[in-house]
């Protein structure tokens, strides 16, 4: 029995060192597994957050876009015209147009030396007074577009200058002396709440002296990019 017992207690120590060994090799790997399940987690996590950061990003950046009008602010469309000229150099996907060297779109193919004509457009800076009087400034003449022929150009022109016969609020006549001269005039509001002053003969102060309102034409410009956007000016009585 003496000679059996220190064997089987080095048999059972051999087997308890061994049982050690695999539950640390054990533990060893499942910390491992925890770590990298930790590790996977924290940059699924980083990976959202950077993408929702980009998103919101790219969403301010595209509510922030402002699509801009064709006219300056205070300014409204003042008049068009049609201008015969000659195409000049042919720069990428555009001309000049002599003899100002303007430059436009080649929109029609045109080649050096082909006869066009150019719609121009100039605008007007308005600042109004706390007397409701304009103080107009207009601007450079500008080529918009070109024709092949001065029919098609006025064509188009005509779409944009309208010629109306309306009434508009007559806000007095009076009369003036100077040096043994009398002049008439009117005040007029125009449909853009501006007021105009034009002078006017006897007969005409006879007749609106207790009118309202009067019978005028109107010139209505409008806009070539914006149609909604007009001018309407003075350009005559209706009567």
């Amino acid at each position: 029995m003496n000679g059996w017992e220190p064997r089987q207690q080095q048999r059972q120590n051999g087997s308890s060192n061994g049982g050690r060994l695999i539950q640390m090799i054990v533990g060893g790997i499942l910390v491992i597994v925890f770590i990298s399940i930790i590790a996977n987690s924290c940059s699924d996590r980083s990976s959202q957050w950077g993408s929702s950061a980009v998103a919101w990003s790219q969403s301010e950046s595209s509510s922030g876009q402002d699509s801009s009008s064709s006219l300056a602010p205070n300014t409204v469309p003042w008049d068009y015209q049609i201008v015969e000229g000659t195409v000049g150099d042919l720069i990428g996907g555009d001309m000049t147009v002599l003899p100002g060297n303007e430059l436009l779109p080649n929109d029609d193919n045109y080649a050096t030396g082909d006869k066009i004509w150019t719609l121009q457009f100039m605008g007007a800076v308005m600042n109004t007074g706390d007397d409701n009087r304009a103080s107009i400034t207009l601007t450079a003449w500008k080529a918009i577009k070109s024709f092949k022929s001065q029919e098609a150009a006025e064509s188009d022109m005509a779409k944009l200058k309208l010629s109306l016969k309306t009434d508009v609020d007559l806000v007095g006549v009076y009369k003036t002396s100077y040096e043994g001269q009398t002049r008439d005039f009117a005040v007029l509001t125009l449909p853009s709440g501006q007021q105009v002053k034009q002078p006017i003969d006897d007969a005409r102060y006879d007749r609106l002296k207790s009118e309202k309102q009067a019978a005028v034409i109107l010139e209505e410009v409008h806009d070539y990019s914006n149609y909604d956007l007009a001018y309407a000016k003075f350009r005559g009585w209706a009567d």
